[in-house]
C-alpha cells in the first residue's frame, strides 16, 4: 500500500485491491491506490494498461469482480443509490478530446450538469457559464460559438470550464493534452494546475505524457499490467531505480517492458 507524503490530509478515493476482467483478459489485477484530499495525482502507463478502466470503475461505469472502491471512505459498491450518486455527483470531468457536444453552443456545452442535474433555469446557468470561461482565459465572445468553430486547444478550455461548472471537490482529467501542439499543452498544463489548486479539488490525471504528469502531479503512481507498481513524488519519479519507470520516463523500447507489434 502506498501513502501521499500529505499524511495529514484525509483520503479523498482509494482502491483496494480491485479486479476487472473483460472475458479472459485482466485488465485490474488487484489495484491498490489511495488519493488524498486537495492531492493531484497522476497516472501513467502504456495504451491498454488498464488507465481508463480504472477512472471508469471509480465513476461506476464498470464494475470490479471484486475489491473496493472508496470515495470518502464509502464504498462506491456497498452504498445505496441515492448516496452512491450522491459520491459520484462530487466528480467532474475532462474528457480525452474534450468530447463537447457538438449540438450545443459553448455556454450549453459548459451548463449541460446545470442545466440537467441541477435544475437551474437559462439564466442563472448561463451567469455561470461565462465565469467559468472566464477561469480558462475564455471570452463571452466565445459563448455562442460552436464547437466545430474552435481551435483544438479552445475545446479543451471549453472541455474544462464544463467540468468545473458544478465546483466539483474531485476533478478527473482524461488524456488532457492528446492531439495538442506543445506550446498549447503547456498552456493547459498550466490552467489544470492553477485551476485544481484555486479551487482546492483532488485530482486524478491519466495520462502517457510525462511533461503534463511532472508538472501537474504532486504525485505520480505508474500502471502496469494490472497494478500499481510504483508511486512517488515528480522528484522521486527522476532518481527511481524501477526498471519498468525508467524505461516508461525515457521512452525507450529497451527495457522489461516489451510491445507487442503485429506482423503484417
Amino acid at each position: 500500500m502506498f501513502f501521499s507524503k500529505k499524511e495529514d490530509a484525509p483520503l479523498k478515493m482509494e482502491l483496494k485491491d480491485v479486479h476487472k476482467a473483460f472475458g479472459k483478459k485482466k485488465v485490474l489485477d488487484g489495484v491498490d491506490l489511495q488519493v488524498h484530499q486537495g492531492e493531484s495525482l497522476v497516472i501513467i502507463g502504456g495504451s491498454g494498461t488498464g488507465k481508463s478502466v480504472t477512472l471508469k470503475c471509480i465513476l461506476g461505469l464498470l464494475t470490479p469482480e471484486s475489491g473496493e472502491v472508496l470515495i470518502d471512505g464509502k464504498s462506491i459498491l456497498k452504498t445505496p443509490k441515492k448516496e452512491r450518486e450522491a459520491l459520484i455527483g462530487q466528480i467532474g470531468m475532462l474528457f480525452q478530446g474534450a468530447a463537447l457536444f457538438d449540438s450545443l453552443s459553448v455556454w450549453e456545452n459548459v451548463a449541460f450538469a446545470l442545466l440537467q442535474k441541477k435544475g437551474m433555469t437559462k439564466e442563472v446557468a448561463y451567469k455561470i457559464a461565462l465565469q467559468k470561461l472566464a477561469q480558462v482565459g475564455l471570452g463571452a465572445d466565445v459563448a455562442h460559438v460552436y464547437p466545430a468553430d474552435l481551435s483544438g486547444g479552445m475545446k479543451k478550455r471549453v472541455g474544462l470550464a464544463r467540468a468545473i461548472a458544478t465546483d466539483p471537490a474531485i476533478i478527473f482529467f482524461d488524456e488532457p493534452t492528446t492531439g495538442l501542439d506543445p506550446i498549447m499543452s503547456d498552456v493547459i498544463n498550466d490552467l489544470i494546475k492553477d485551476t485544481v489548486q484555486k479551487m482546492g479539488a483532488t485530482a486524478l490525471t491519466i495520462t502517457h505524457d510525462m511533461n503534463s504528469a511532472r508538472k501537474i502531479a504532486d504525485r505520480i503512481a505508474m500502471l502496469y499490467q494490472g497494478k500499481i507498481i510504483w508511486v512517488g513524488t515528480t522528484k522521486e519519479l527522476e532518481k527511481t531505480a524501477n526498471p519498468y519507470v525508467r524505461q516508461f520516463v525515457a521512452g525507450s523500447a529497451k527495457g522489461p517492458i516489451h510491445m507487442q507489434v503485429k506482423a503484417e
